[in-house]
């Protein structure tokens, strides 16, 4: 039982589920601020683009079952919009790491002066003697 707990600490004290479990909880939070957008300034808009279009209450019966599949709809259609928005979201910061990591370009090394090139040679006929 003792080596179990010792194996359990030593897993959930790796590099790796520290930061999946960093990843995890600043998913959640990054997940309320999509969400936010697609709810409270996305949808309406679109509302106002398809004239207040809401499937969420379409539905039919089958005997005593309801199959509501304006739901099912409206549920795909806020996942495309959020995938699309954390595509947008992830792309921008991407782009944002590129240009903060490029480093400058290496300057083109300058021409020898003639001192420099006078004691490049005297250098090598140095070396064949």
């Amino acid at each position: 039982m003792n080596s179990f707990l010792k194996e359990f600490k030593e897993f959930a004290m790796r590099g790796n589920v520290m930061d999946m479990a960093v990843g995890v909880i600043i998913g959640a939070a990054f997940g309320k601020i999509v969400s936010s957008l697609v709810d409270d300034i996305i949808m309406p808009l679109l509302g106002v683009i398809t004239g207040g279009i809401d499937f969420s209450g379409l539905s039919f019966n089958v005997e005593d079952a309801t199959v509501k599949y304006g739901m099912f709809l409206q549920n795909i259609l806020d996942f495309i919009i959020i995938a699309f928005c954390i595509f947008l979201m992830i792309k921008g910061m991407n782009t944002l790491a590129k240009r903060w990591k490029e480093e400058p370009k290496p300057e083109e090394s300058a021409k020898p002066n003639n001192e420099e090139v006078l004691l490049t040679e005297i250098r090598d006929l140095l070396k064949e003697k």
